[in-house]
C-alpha cells in the first residue's frame, strides 16, 4: 500500500475521533514537527510519489515540518469525488491552513472555505470567482519556465524537430505549450514543434496515462524529433521511457525528474521545467505561522525563482550562459512570453 493512501485512512479515522494503530514507517506522510501549525495537504490524483506536481508540494510540506515545526496531515484524491470530502475531512481534523494541490479542487474549496471562515485555505493553480477572504491563490508563471526549456530544446536539438505533450487540454497546460514553443522559436524560428494532448478538460486519466504518452513520443521520435517536453503529471514517465528506447531527450516538469530517475533514464533527461510548488506550500505555512497570510493572489515567476530549469546531469552546461541571459531578459521585460499558443 502506498504511504499516502495508508495515511489517508488514518487521517479519516482521526477526523471522526476514533483510535487506530499505525503500522510501518509513516514518517513521510505526517509528523509532529513541534509547536508549528497543524497543516492539511490535499493532494490531487497521483499523490505523494508522482514524481512531479504532488511531490513538489510534498517537499514544501516536509520543509515546513523540519523548519517551522509543523505537523502535516495528508489526503490523496483517488478520483474527482474525493476532492471536496478530503478538504472537509482535513478541516474537521483541525488542520489550519489547508492547502489544496491542484486547480480541480476549486469548486469544492469554494464551498468548504465559505462554510469554515476561521480556517485558512490555499490552492495551487486554482481560481475561484468571488472567493472567500480566507482563500489564497498560489499561481505560477509556467510559460516563463517553459520558455527556458523550449530554448534549451532548440539549442540541443540536432534535427530541428521537437515535441510537446500536454495532459488535459486546458488553459493552464496551454501556458506550458505556449512558452515552450516560443522559447524554441526564439532560438530557431524554423524549428518544427509537434503538440498533442492526452485528454480534454476534466479527463483525469490524462495525468496518469504514461502508456498513451509513450505511444505519441515513440511516433515523434521515429519521425525525427529528438527532444520532447511533457506537462502531464505522471504520464510523463511514458515519454522518458520512449526517450530511453529511442536514444533521444525528454524534458521533465514541475520537479527535477533527473533526481528520481533510474541511471538509464538520467542519460536521457535533458532538463526539467521547475515549478516551485514546494516554495509556495512552505511560504503559505510560514506566513500562516507569522500571522501574515491574508488571502488573495501570490504569483511565483522567474523573478522570484518560482519557476526555472534544472541543470542536473550537466547536459546544459554548454548553453547555460545563453539560457541565463534569456532568463534575465524575461525578468527585465525585454522578452515577453505568450500565455497561449
Amino acid at each position: 500500500m502506498r504511504k499516502s493512501k495508508r495515511f489517508a485512512a488514518l487521517a479519516l479515522v482521526t477526523a471522526f475521533g476514533l483510535v487506530a494503530a499505525s503500522c510501518g514507517d509513516d514518517s513521510s506522510d505526517s509528523g509532529s514537527g513541534g509547536d508549528g501549525p497543524k497543516v492539511g495537504i490535499a493532494f490531487d490524483t497521483g499523490g505523494r510519489g508522482d514524481g512531479t506536481f504532488n511531490d513538489s508540494a510534498a517537499r514544501g510540506a516536509d520543509k515546513a515540518k523540519s523548519e517551522l515545526g509543523a505537523t502535516v496531515d495528508e489526503l490523496e484524491a483517488t478520483n474527482a469525488e474525493d476532492r471536496k470530502p478530503n478538504l472537509e475531512t482535513l478541516t474537521k481534523n483541525g488542520d489550519n491552513p489547508v492547502i489544496a494541490v491542484g486547480f480541480a479542487f476549486g469548486d469544492g474549496l469554494a464551498e468548504v472555505a465559505a462554510a469554515n471562515p476561521d480556517t485558512s485555505y490555499a490552492i495551487v493553480d486554482g481560481f475561484i470567482e468571488n472567493a472567500p477572504a480566507n482563500v489564497t491563490f498560489l499561481g505560477f508563471a509556467e510559460h516563463e519556465g517553459s520558455f527556458l526549456v523550449g530554448a534549451a530544446a532548440a539549442l540541443k536539438s540536432k534535427t530541428g524537430h521537437i515535441g510537446f505533450i500536454g495532459g488535459q487540454e486546458i488553459d493552464l497546460i496551454k501556458k506550458f505549450e505556449a512558452g515552450y514553443t516560443a522559447g524554441a522559436k526564439y532560438i530557431n524560428p524554423d524549428i518544427i514543434v509537434e503538440s498533442q494532448y492526452l485528454g480534454a478538460a476534466g479527463d483525469n486519466a490524462a495525468w496518469g496515462s504514461p502508456d498513451k504518452a509513450k505511444v505519441i513520443a515513440n511516433g515523434w521520435y521515429a519521425d525525427g524529433a529528438d527532444v520532447i517536453y511533457t506537462a502531464a503529471g505522471g504520464s510523463g514517465a511514458g515519454t522518458i521511457e520512449a526517450a530511453v528506447e529511442s536514444d533521444a531527450w525528454a524534458i521533465g516538469v514541475d520537479s527535477d525528474q533527473y533526481l528520481t530517475a533510474t541511471a538509464d533514464q538520467q542519460k536521457h533527461i535533458l532538463t526539467s521545467m521547475l515549478k516551485r510548488v514546494d516554495t509556495s506550500v512552505f511560504d503559505t505555512v510560514k506566513q500562516f505561522k507569522e500571522g501574515t497570510l491574508k488571502g488573495g493572489f501570490a504569483t511565483y515567476d522567474l523573478k522570484s525563482d518560482g519557476v526555472g530549469y534544472s541543470t542536473s546531469g550537466g547536459y546544459l552546461d554548454d548553453v547555460k550562459d545563453q539560457l541565463d541571459k534569456i532568463k534575465a531578459d524575461i525578468v527585465a521585460g525585454t522578452i515577453v512570453v505568450p500565455t497561449a499558443p
